[in-house]
């Protein structure tokens, strides 16, 4: 379609950083007011245009704000920091280009990734902003851009054309103005939605009425609410309620209808898309945390206090031919200014270098989660993808991971499987299923569907034979839903395709829907009912009903919902075949199937009439409209008769009871926080063996009250958890402790808030399983935050639809699963799959692997720096603490860019301790980066500790023999040039042989870049101390001499003291002996 380019469009929207949107709304609005047609009228508001802006630069914004951003990072203000220090002469031993040239360079990099990002943005929002749309203009459709629609214009859309800004829709091309749309990039749900204008508009289909139509509403502010809208449309001297099934909102696809019109009313960033995405949290790794903390400065201020009595004591001496430089006049003004000298000497215990290499190695760990084949689903054709890379190091150290379950550890697809039908229960598979074919529909009823699969006889008996209650069922399950067109059911859950699905088969065919009817094939036979109210299905009423009028005219309520709901509304006299059909809900639920109860209730014109006269008040108030339905729909929802309960199946994904039971022994608590029924969340968490058949004692304990929580809960040890109540809904918290599982239940104003919170997260941490039930998206949040704020454990969530999206961006780490549910999870998430079963590849081979590698790489970086750095300490002993530096300039600039670099990059990105498949073979391997064992305070001090030593080695060993050692004609080595270049070169040696015995797994490029290294150094070395480049740049070249002058002395210190030999070779056999311990 000349549309799909779009679908990319979307996604940009959602990973952009919005912040404009506060640019935009100059006011706090507490209402709406629009005028169709009339812009001079609705600019006096200053409403947000429609135009897009996700891109932060412009040309001549983007080095001031690029760069203010970039030094935002403490790191990059530090070092520009030592660059300003390394300016002052009196100050500075070092050139400025030792810091300037990786600093610029990190600069440039980084500028222009955010370049390049901001551009595709830019090109992406602009394409968009530039797309055409019809709108009404001085009296006529004229073609206009995206973004320069305004509130209050009247626009066309056609069919599979994107919503442009949040409409009302005031006509459509269908019958009776109905239109459908798509919701998959707007709430992550793939069913097809419809939508319908009110009946005095819809009368304005005509381009000449839609462009003189002056109609005015009123509504509600900006907000981020999808699935609610309050409105007023005034028009005509009458005023006419508005709802969410009148809008269309940006984001949306018009599918499935030829054309309408709607009138703008949220636009650009107040359309409840954007809304919606808004600024995601930025997350930080522990790792990250620890190392802002190690840069240190108490060494400087030692080697400061020793410049002052250095200076006082010997110093003073000297000052009548070595006089102190201006405008020094003291030996404390001395002091400062070396202090500040040591900071630039002395930085390179933490370079620059060593954020750039950490932002390698993460690209590099994340690279190799989106190569690898094993989490690629070839029948959704999806790799993994890591959408970040600044955590893969944590996921090497979850504890926690809160997973959804439909969608996630099951397939959301369901099939229909069983029911319970005036106390009968259907559908019983025989035990040898495999045998025997299901029931073949198709040749006695040629309008049903052959993928449908149904072994039970006896159900299809009952049909023929016409048993009404069972008819009246299937009839509920034809007529009691939100199915669209013919054949081709498009629901808006899986669970009502699959019921209509099942009474298609057998014999009650859903044909088509009006606004006023519903036609149904019942047995061969067109039946068409009149539609007279709908009562909406929400989260707090959990159930639907429909009042239609068959042709006989009888009136009848058909209900369908929660059988803890329902069976509260049914007349009294169905006690006997409600506690038959309760223990077939709960034979279903220990089955792992969702469960639906039934129910119907007879209405005489009077009684529907007098209802209808209150429904029609409600429907139209402006003010509570929705408590004022709820409390109506409640009124005519009671003595209800029951009719039976359907199940149906979500089978559990491949892989799931296995990737759980190995994510267990890798001592990783999960916690399942669904929305189904105890019993069904108690079988599921059977099936996927987070609980087993020796669990057998259950202790519940009901309270609706902190006092009645408290009574109950003194019956139990600490180590009996309670029960809880979340919300409206009962909400039940399954634990599994040693052998046996206990579940909870509180209400909300207590189990989540300060009161009670801590005595249910106490609780639930004793259990190595949680399964919460009845929890709504915030709530699954809200448990989140709970554990990330009490525990210090590294949180993962995983869900795949817009209702997880909450969790994710709360948990440390959020997981994606692209799946049924659009793709909402995805965009808000940090990595990416298709299928539960990868998260245990995730996480114990590349998540331990990220997290093993970053430790070695951190524990190395600090030991090869510090050696480096500190043999200036030990200097400063013997130049009178004047910060004078033991290495030449050029030596400390390629130190930690040249010389030493690639080495510890390839150890970051390539090094393993054990193959993939022991990884997953021993889960207990994981273990260690939940105590943070390889990276941390004790860990970073021993690496201080080898530094430290090897320094000294570097330096007193050279020292010693240098200071009295003379060539075979007599010339003394104790030189300035000598020793430098003695010292830098053991350094360079020890530390290459170092990471040679830390390297674990050796590749063609561990081996190139170590020894390569080493070549490089010798190369620039020779090069550097020519007498070639001292006379062409001698201000530049300080060291004079051949360099082939070097190793003679090399070879003279070594034939002088051949104990020294013996003394590299002890050193270096007991570093190779404690690196293989």
């Amino acid at each position: 379609m000349v549309y799909r380019w779009h679908q990319n469009y979307f996604y940009i929207l959602y990973i952009s950083v919005h912040f404009y949107i506060s640019e935009f709304v100059f006011f706090t609005e507490e209402e709406r007011r629009v005028r169709a047609n009339d812009r001079e009228y609705n600019e006096k508001f200053q409403y947000a245009s429609n135009c897009i802006m996700t891109s932060k630069y412009n040309i001549i914004t983007f080095l001031p704000v690029n760069l203010f951003e970039q030094f935002q990072e403490v790191a990059n203000t530090y070092f520009l920091f030592l660059l300003i220090l390394q300016l002052i002469p009196q100050i500075s031993s070092l050139s400025w280009f030792t810091t300037i040239v990786p600093l610029v360079l990190v600069l440039s990099i980084t500028a222009v990734k955010d370049a390049t990002d901001d551009y595709v943005s830019l090109t992406h929002t602009h394409i968009v902003n530039k797309y055409p749309i019809l709108f009404f203009h001085f009296l006529s459709l004229q073609k206009e851009k995206w973004m320069n629609v305004r509130v209050g214009d009247i626009i066309k859309l056609e069919n599979n054309q994107f919503v442009a800004a949040d409409l009302l829709l005031l006509s459509s091309s269908e019958p009776h103005s109905l239109c459908y749309i798509e919701t998959a990039e707007l709430d992550g749900e793939t069913n097809m939605k419809v939508r319908q204008s009110l009946s005095v508009t819809s009368e304005l289909g005509d381009p000449n009425n839609l462009a003189q139509f002056d109609g005015e509403v009123l509504c509600e502010p900006p907000n981020n609410k999808l699935d609610r809208f309050c409105g007023t449309l005034y028009w005509k001297d009458c005023k006419y309620p508005l709802s969410n099934q009148n809008m269309l909102l940006r984001g949306c696809v018009l599918r499935n209808t030829e054309s309408c019109y709607g009138l703008v009313i949220f636009a650009g960033p107040d359309t409840k898309l954007m809304q919606n995405s808004g600024r995601t949290k930025f997350k930080r790794t522990s790792i990250d945390r620890l190392m802002n903390t190690l840069v240190l400065w108490v060494r400087n201020l030692i080697l400061a206090i020793g410049n002052a009595v250095w200076e006082k004591e010997v110093g003073a001496l000297f000052q009548s031919f070595l006089p102190w430089d201006p405008p020094v006049d003291n030996f404390l003004f001395s002091a400062f200014l070396s202090f500040w000298s040591y900071v630039i000497i002395l930085n390179t215990v933490v370079p620059i270098s060593l954020y750039v290499s950490v932002e390698v190695i993460r690209l590099g760990h994340s690279y190799f989660i989106n190569w690898d084949r094993r989490m690629f689903c070839s029948r959704s054709n999806t790799a993994a993808e890591a959408r970040t890379t600044t955590l893969n190091e944590e996921l090497g150290q979850v504890e926690y991971i809160f997973s959804d379950k439909t969608g996630t550890l099951t397939q959301n697809i369901m099939t229909f499987n069983k029911c319970s039908i005036n106390g009968r229960a259907y559908g019983e598979k025989p035990h040898m299923a495999v045998m025997f074919k299901p029931l073949d529909f198709t040749a006695w009823n040629p309008l049903a569907d052959r993928d449908f699969c149904f072994y039970d006889q006896s159900l299809l008996e009952a049909v023929m034979v016409g048993e009404p209650a069972v008819h009246e069922f299937l009839r509920v399950l034809s007529l009691c839903h939100t199915v669209m067109r013919v054949l081709v059911y498009k629901a808006q859950s899986p669970d009502e395709g699959a019921l209509v699905t099942a009474a298609r088969n057998f014999g009650f065919v859903f044909r088509s829907r009006t606004p006023g009817t519903v036609t149904t094939h019942e047995l061969g036979k067109a039946v068409t009912y009149t539609l007279l109210a709908i009562l909406d299905f929400n989260n707090i009423r959990k159930r639907m009903s429909v009042i239609v009028r068959n042709p006989e005219g009888r009136i009848r309520l058909y209900c369908k919902g929660a059988d803890t709901v329902l069976f509260e509304r049914l007349h009294s006299c169905n006690h006997e075949l409600m506690n038959i059909t309760s223990d077939h809900l709960n034979e279903y639920a220990g089955d792992g199937l969702r469960t639906l109860a039934l129910a119907y209730r007879d209405l005489s014109e009077e009684q529907w009439e007098a209802w209808a006269e209150r429904f029609r008040g409600a429907d139209k108030a402006t003010d509570c409209r929705d408590d004022r339905l709820a409390a109506v729909y409640e009124e005519i929802e009671q003595d209800m008769m029951l009719l039976g309960a359907t199940a149906v199946e979500d089978k559990l994904q491949d892989g799931v009871p296995e990737t759980i039971a190995i994510l267990s022994l890798a001592n990783i608590k999960i916690w399942v926080l669904t929305g189904d029924k105890q019993e069904t969340a108690v079988n599921i968490g059977y099936s996927c063996k987070m609980l087993t058949d020796d669990m057998t004692e259950i202790f519940i304990v009901n309270g609706h009250t902190v006092q009645s929580r408290n009574l109950s809960g003194n019956a139990f040890s600490f180590s009996h958890p309670l029960y809880f109540f979340l919300g409206n809904q009962e909400t039940s918290f399954l634990n599994r402790d040693m052998k046996k599982y206990f579940p909870v239940s509180v209400d909300q104003a207590h189990a989540l808030e300060a009161d009670m919170e801590r005595e249910f997260l106490e609780t639930a941490c004793a259990c190595r399983a949680v399964i919460c039930c009845r929890v709504t998206p915030l709530q699954k949040a809200l448990v989140v935050e709970l554990v990330k704020r009490h525990k210090k454990a590294v949180t993962l969530a995983i869900g795949d639809g817009a209702n997880d999206v909450s969790m994710i961006k709360t948990a440390h780490i959020g997981v994606g699963i692209s799946g049924q549910e659009g793709i909402q999870a995805v965009l808000a998430s940090d990595y990416s799959f298709s299928q539960f079963r990868f998260l245990q590849r995730l996480l114990l081979v590349h998540g331990r692997w990220s997290y093993l590698r970053m430790c070695r790489f951190l524990c190395y970086f600090f030991y090869k720096n510090f050696a480096f750095t500190m043999v200036h300490f030990w200097f400063g002993f013997f130049c009178g603490f004047s910060a004078q530096t033991v290495y030449d300039q050029y030596f400390i600039t390629l130190y930690n860019i040249v010389y030493t670099s690639l080495p510890v990059l390839a150890m970051g990105i390539f090094d393993q301790d054990v193959p993939e498949q022991r990884s997953l073979e021993y889960p207990k391997l994981y273990e260690p980066g939940q105590l943070n064992l390889l990276f941390n305070k004790r860990e970073f001090f021993i690496c201080i500790a080898q530094g430290i030593y090897t320094s000294v080695v570097l330096f007193f060993i050279p020292y010693g023999v240098l200071s009295h050692a003379t060539q075979s004609n007599g010339v003394p080595l104790a030189d300035y040039q000598t020793f430098a270049v003695t010292t830098a070169t053991a350094l360079v040696i020890v530390v290459s042989v170092q990471i040679a015995l830390d390297t674990g797994y050796w590749t063609a490029i561990n081996h190139f870049f170590i020894w390569g290294s080493l070549g490089t150094y010798f190369t620039i070395l020779f090069a550097m101390h020519s007498s070639i480049l001292f006379n062409i740049f001698p201000k530049q070249f300080h060291f004079l001499g051949e360099s082939a002058l070097w190793p003679n002395c090399v070879a003279a210190i070594l034939n002088r003291n051949p104990h020294l030999i013996t003394f590299l070779e002890d050193v270096l056999q007991a570093q190779f002996i404690s690196n293989n311990i």
